[in-house]
């Protein structure tokens, strides 16, 4: 993000995906390109620029991506999907047991507090923002070399680049500032990276106001939206337009463009084809397959990816209760909240996604998985998740650490659609009740869970659970976070805080303050001590 030596070198390193990204980068000579010139050299040869699209998604599922290029080898840096898991366990229903092997056990609120790099927790604030800016670098490699008013055959990887740039900045935004409203348009937010700024700029970057990155936001999702048009992706790891409408949904969930929102969301939808899984589709552990009918955008993982080769240091090892041969097979193991559980109707096929106080779960029973049942009971442990499947349907081995971790699914479209309806006056009700009873509780009816309102955030709770949502839902509704009514938060992180102490703030990272002249410590978001 930054020429200084801290950044450069976590920025550098986002070009070593593949040496076809050295035709852009320097001249025979060993000179470097100005952006002109890359984006001549592009023109000449577009199909290059293949390469640094590559990089781009290969940054989500890159192996020590948040720390490598700081010296540390931590086993829970291997990607977005590890982003997900911390910010997860920041919340009230992501429990997990306070134990040595159990990498995302943080979840006393250090993680927000701690920016320096002497701590673990303040290990974790530097992860998260290095590997949003390294995303943002790698779309920036590409957005630099098109003319955004004639991208001519780069017109797709441009509009690519512009799409994800957005969904990083909207990531970003919901951790270092609160909801977008008129209230908060003004207050800081974080410092804007854009393609071709000068030294200068890189080098003394302010953040920017909330305002200010919603409008980048939009401008780059507007743009996708319109140019992606007719694109045949390669696969779901690629964004296509239904993608993009479904990032503009997001975006404008959060900015409270309640009617935009839905209409978003339902492009998305219709764009796609994307339907809900069923009843019995969802009655077996999932979710780890792109090609799944209900998934529209994936980080695609391979047996030959280096977080899949280290064997523990990919997702099914923290949080498939399946996976023999990770963390969870030592009992790093996940848990949905006892209070959210108990709340779940039995009629509710979803209530089967964990293990009951029984310990019984009809998803132990789904073909391939029935050899580890008896290791998994062995642990007992309530509320175990078992929504989680492995990449092959097997318990051990390349194949079953190769799952894929989706981004995007049509559930989560059907909510937004839902709640955008909702809050505008329309007839979010119909469209919540028909999702529910036809795919996931027959029995369902509004009100179960206090207003329509409410009834979409629990259901999106419960819907999209460890899938690193529930974070950007209670900074954008500002709810507080009650932990002391489940029975099953380790006693150390048992712990409830209201919205109202501005303790939900991510802080920026220390090595950023000290490489940006543009922040300053007092330019930082304040330490909120807690209680």
């Amino acid at each position: 993000m930054k020429t200084s030596k801290y950044i450069a070198v976590l920025l550098v390193a986002a070009l070593s995906f593949t040496a076809c990204n050295d035709w852009m980068n320097a001249e025979p000579q060993g000179a470097t390109k100005t952006a002109d010139q890359k984006s001549e050299a592009a023109s000449q040869n577009p199909n290059a620029a293949a390469a640094d699209i590559s990089a781009i998604y290969a940054q989500f599922i890159q192996l020590y991506s948040g720390l490598g290029d700081l010296g540390y080898s931590r086993h829970n840096d291997f990607g977005y999907a590890a982003i997900c898991m911390f910010t997860e366990a920041q919340g009230q229903d992501f429990v997990s047991p306070n134990i040595g092997y159990n990498w995302f056990g943080f979840s006393d609120w250090k993680v927000i507090r701690d920016n320096t790099l002497t701590t673990t927790q303040g290990l974790i604030s530097h992860l998260v923002w290095n590997e949003y800016f390294k995303i943002i670098h790698a779309c920036n490699n590409v957005i630099e070399i098109v003319d955004r008013e004639n991208p001519g055959a780069m017109k797709e990887a441009l509009s690519q680049a512009l799409a994800v740039r957005a969904f990083c900045y909207l990531q970003l935004a919901q951790l270092y500032q609160v909801t977008y409203s008129e209230a908060t348009k003004t207050l800081p937010c974080v410092p804007i990276v854009k393609d071709r700024m000068e030294a200068e700029q890189q080098v003394k970057n302010p953040r920017a106001t909330v305002e200010e990155v919603f409008a980048l936001i939009k401008s780059d999702l507007d743009y996708a939206c319109d140019s992606l048009k007719g694109f045949k992706r390669a696969d779901k790891g690629y964004v296509d337009q239904a993608v993009a409408y479904g990032l503009r949904a997001r975006m404008n969930l959060v900015m409270q463009n309640w009617a935009q929102a839905a209409i978003d969301a339902d492009s998305a939808l219709v764009l796609s084809g994307a339907s809900p899984l069923s009843i019995s589709e969802v009655s077996v552990p999932g979710f780890a397959s792109a090609s799944a009918h209900n998934v529209l955008w994936a980080n695609i993982v391979v047996e030959t990816n280096d977080i899949v080769q280290t064997g523990i240091i990919n997702w099914p090892s923290h949080m498939s209760s399946f996976y023999g041969d990770g963390y969870t097979g030592v009992g790093a193991t996940r848990w949905i909240a006892s209070a959210l559980f108990d709340e779940i109707p039995a009629t509710d096929v979803r209530k089967g996604w964990w293990l009951d106080e029984d310990l019984e779960s009809p998803l132990l029973d789904a073909a391939g998985y029935v050899a580890i049942k008896e290791d998994i009971l062995a642990q007992e442990t309530p509320y175990l998740n078992v929504k989680f499947g492995t990449g092959d349907g097997t318990v051990s081995g390349l194949g079953a650490a190769a799952a894929d971790w989706i981004l995007m699914r049509a559930e989560e479209l059907i909510l937004i659609k839902a709640e955008g309806l909702a809050r505008s006056g329309g007839d979010g009700a119909s469209v919540l009740t028909e999702f529910v009873q036809t795919n996931r509780d027959p029995l369902f009816a509004i009100g179960q869970h206090g207003s329509i309102e409410d009834e979409i955030w629990w259901q999106r709770r419960v819907e999209l659970w460890g899938e690193g949502f529930a974070w950007g839902d209670i900074v954008r509704l500002q709810k507080d976070i009650t932990r002391s009514t489940s029975s099953n938060w380790p006693e150390a992180w048992n712990q409830d805080v209201k919205a109202s102490t501005g303790i939900y703030l991510w802080r920026i990272p220390q090595a950023e303050i000290e490489a940006n002249q543009g922040i300053s410590d007092a330019d930082n978001n304040p330490y909120v001590p807690f209680n």
